[in-house]
């Protein structure tokens, strides 16, 4: 590769660390402006739920189908659709003026959202070699990091100085930006292999997906004996079992149904869900702790969170890839997290303590899952041919959006059960919805109920750091495995095919 070309590379991952950005930032700072949403739209706490579960619906419902869209019509049109969506959703909520609208905007932002998650990884795939890959990745997880330790912090600032409507607009020169560098150098690869789209396995992958994440959301607020949890789930179920059927029959499939046999992408798959679990419910269990024991807003909850970004970012960009070239990825990962597992330990332990003692853990924690992102990443790229990138990493980002939702639905499950069964009896039904609702109805048992809570708190916190501690021991297990079987011949990474848009389809070097 010229000299040129190599520059060239590290400036195409600058554009898909942009194209990242904005979806990033656009969550975490919308978690802060959700008191501000409710007071000048005048909306409920279940309307701002769907705001924020309408862009969860549309981004987990699709990413399979958006992967499998992207191999075939070409990675570098789904990376401008989806920021063109993104940017247009963002525009539509800056300037909403009902809830309605906002939560059009939101479904319109995770259908973007979609595309850009596989087509990221995708094009990385195609650019960076084996030397370097894991490299890329871990730069591309600190951004991500850099995002969730900004968002919070520009969020309050645009909260403090303009109206609502900013957290949004922020993200369409954003958008303008990387629109224009896509075009200008971001080439463009695809799968040489699909003749034509998976017309019937498209829409049962959606409709399998979408009713599964209704499922997920639906289960804190009504329970699983719900008919509202129980149809949507016998629909994904019923919708899913079709699709992989079909997946395996169809001449063209959508999703290669032989993926889940390598170890290697059922170990990175299955470690980065249980991951996902645990950290996903931690993090927002971690959230109320800051809040409700410790006292804070949620501007400063936002700013107590960023050494744990901050780490992440020092883990995922500096310390991954030299670690897993010295140790191998299994052991990276399953070690990594496994040390996770421990600092999610000491938060568990130290959540009536102060920030004093809750700080060291979230270090602990931030530095281990940036070490093992990016060699679970690199695990599980390797694993696929690159003509089924976007598909691949479609799926992995499925799992991990499920792996999430079903935490903070475990984990939040855990905590009012706990906190139900720890409670005074003199309190009414209905207490243990939350602690500020429980303390009202205290009386002169509010240290009781205090202590309930944050007992609840530390069991569900330990919960969630034995999945990490499980998914870390099973990832490592099935990797390492996988890394004393004969590797399979892989088409070199560098050959993708381009589309040029002055002439034909042809084979080049990237």
């Amino acid at each position: 590769m010229a000299p040129v070309e190599r520059d060239r590379k590290w400036w195409i991952l600058g554009v898909l660390c942009l194209t990242l950005l904005t979806t990033v930032l656009d969550n975490t700072i919308l978690n802060v402006a959700v008191p501000t949403l409710i007071e000048d739209l005048d909306a409920s706490t279940a309307d701002v739920q769907w705001v924020i579960n309408a862009y969860s619906l549309a981004l987990a419902g699709f990413l399979i189908a958006s992967g499998g869209m992207a191999d075939h019509f070409g990675r570098k049109r789904a990376l401008f659709a989806g920021l063109t969506l993104f940017g247009v959703g963002s525009l539509t909520g800056a300037l909403a003026s009902s809830v309605g609208t906002l939560v059009t905007a939101r479904v319109v932002m995770g259908l973007g959202a979609s595309l850009l998650m596989p087509a990221t990884l995708a094009v990385l795939m195609h650019v960076f070699g084996d030397e370097e890959r894991m490299k890329a990745i871990g730069i591309w997880m600190a951004v991500s990091a850099a995002g969730m330790a900004g968002g919070p912090v520009i969020g309050g600032f645009l909260l403090a100085h303009f109206w609502w409507g900013s957290v949004f607009l922020i993200n369409v020169p954003i958008a303008a930006i990387g629109l224009v560098a896509i075009v200008w150098l971001v080439p463009e690869s695809r799968n040489p292999h699909s003749e034509r789209p998976d017309f019937a396995g498209l829409p049962l992958s959606v409709l399998g997906m979408v009713a599964l994440v209704w499922t997920v959301i639906a289960v804190p607020e009504h329970g699983w004996a719900d008919v509202l949890v129980l149809g949507p789930l016998a629909v994904a179920v019923a919708a899913l079992a079709l699709f992989a059927w079909w997946e395996r029959r169809a001449p063209h499939p959508m999703l290669d149904m032989g993926l889940f046999t390598d170890r290697r992408f059922t170990g990175a798959a299955l470690g980065g869900l249980l991951a996902a679990f645990g950290m996903g419910g931690s993090l927002f269990l971690l959230t109320q702790q800051l809040q409700f024991v410790l006292g804070y807003t949620p501007l400063q909850t936002g700013v107590r969170i960023v050494p744990f970004a901050v780490a992440l970012l020092i883990g995922s960009g500096a310390v991954s890839a030299p670690l897993g070239k010295k140790i191998g990825l299994a052991r990276t990962v399953a070690l990594s997290m496994v040390v996770a597992a421990l600092g999610l330990c000491g938060i568990a332990a130290t959540s009536d303590s102060g920030y004093g003692w809750t700080l060291p853990g979230l270090v602990v924690v931030g530095f281990a899952m940036g070490t093992a992102g990016p060699a679970a990443g690199a695990a599980l790229m390797s694993a696929i041919p690159p003509s089924r990138a976007g598909t691949a990493s479609g799926v992995n980002g499925t799992l991990q959006e499920l792996g999430t939702g079903l935490g903070v639905a475990a984990l939040g499950a855990a905590l009012v059960s706990r906190f139900d069964a720890g409670l005074p009896g003199s309190l009414p039904a209905g207490a243990e919805k939350s602690l500020p609702t429980a303390l009202a109805l205290a009386g002169d048992r509010v240290q009781e109920t205090r202590d309930a809570f944050v007992s609840a708190m530390e069991t569900s916190q330990f919960l969630g750091a034995l999945a990490v501690a499980v998914g870390g021991v099973a990832a490592g297990a099935l990797l390492g495995w996988a890394g004393r079987e004969p590797a399979a011949p892989a088409m070199p990474v560098g050959a993708v095919v381009s589309v040029d848009p002055q002439g034909p389809d042809r084979q080049s070097p990237v």
